[in-house]
């Protein structure tokens, strides 16, 4: 325990150094000063850590708070920059490699699809998704729409009217995934009978940044989801917590869906994953606002580590312990990928 105590709090103090430095910087555009802070907050994080910020003091928290919101500028202003690069081209569909990252979004949306597959009852086979807080680089719809889900209709909500315009910009020269592909600009607080709509809706990382914000998103698409609609939340575990907001899944519970599937990876990925279905009953934004509402506790299997994603038919997802059941208070499913890269958005 003393060793562990000691390990958190030399990361802590690291964390602590690398945010300083990237605070004083004068711009968060990519350069050298950027690339190099960014990069060794990342490899500082992605290790296994045995520590949990969500117990930090209250200083290490605004800290990491902070740190969060620094980091999602960069991201922004990074992808901002390659989709100007890429709108260059006649075609820039066929120059996405260029961006840096492009393989994670490919191995994050693979994993995605696959927990979809294997835990949403009935399987997936959606006729509308809808991707909340998609930016100017909206590679995950494209990577799901162009290789996992081919007769998808895709609509990409965004706060910022620029980065649609950007993000429109990339699809200009297909007929394919380009006529799949739809951007709006808006606040998702003011969707509402739009949300009813979607066989699956992708809640990206950085929407709603604070736990209270983020509870708040998703209470609000408990409301307005169909039933039986699944969620896709992207949240983060561990030292990774440093660079993304961990969604706490009896958030998922009280705001009216039922969670299916929690997954962890433990190698250099950096957002966790957690699929979810909107339930049947009325628990949703009036309970949590009130404090009244209650989810159902139910049991679920707990998935062991490892999993391999491959073929399900051939066992390569996420093998469960047979029979184990235990309540949901205790511990919900939990899967850790082996050899899936990590994704920013």
């Amino acid at each position: 325990m003393e060793s562990q105590n000691k390990e958190v709090d030399a990361l802590v103090q690291k964390i602590t150094g690398l945010h300083a430095a990237i605070s004083k910087l004068p711009s968060l555009s990519p350069g050298p000063d950027v690339n190099a802070l960014f990069t060794d907050l990342v490899t500082a994080c992605v290790p296994a850590s045995p520590v949990d910020v969500t117990k930090l003091g209250p200083e290490a928290q605004k800290m990491r708070e902070g740190l969060i919101r620094l980091c999602s500028e960069a991201e922004g202003k990074l992808e901002a920059h390659y989709s100007d690069m890429l709108a260059a081209f006649d075609n820039p569909l066929d120059h996405l490699g260029m961006f840096p990252y492009y393989s994670n979004y490919i191995n994050l949306s693979k994993l995605e699809y696959e927990l979809l597959a294997r835990y949403v009852p009935g399987g997936i086979a959606p006729a509308r998704v809808a991707f909340i807080g998609s930016g100017p680089l909206p590679f995950s719809s494209f990577v799901l729409a162009a290789r996992h889900l081919p007769d998808t209709v895709f609509d990409n909500y965004d706060l910022c009217g620029a980065a649609n315009e950007r993000a429109s910009k990339l699809f200009r020269a297909d007929t394919d995934v380009g006529a799949r592909m739809s951007f709006h600009t808006a606040d998702v607080a003011d969707l509402a009978g739009e949300l009813g709509a979607y066989d699956v809706v992708f809640l990206a990382a950085l929407v709603g940044m604070a736990a209270e914000e983020k509870a708040k998103v998703i209470a609000h698409l408990g409301a307005h989801m169909a039933d039986g609609a699944a969620l896709v939340v992207r949240s983060a575990h561990g030292a990774r917590g440093f660079l993304y907001p961990i969604v706490d899944p009896e958030d998922i519970g009280r705001g009216g869906f039922e969670v299916l599937a929690v997954c962890h990876p433990d190698d250099d990925v950096v957002n966790s994953v957690i699929i979810a279905r909107k339930s049947n009953d009325d628990v949703h934004v009036d309970g949590l606002q009130n404090g009244r509402g209650q989810h159902a506790r139910r049991t679920v299997p707990v998935v062991s580590p490892p999993c391999r994603f491959g073929d399900p038919q051939e066992g390569g997802v996420c093998q469960s312990r047979s029979g184990l059941l235990i309540d949901e208070t205790e511990a919900i499913r939990t899967c850790r990928a082996c050899s899936h890269a990590c994704v920013a958005a």
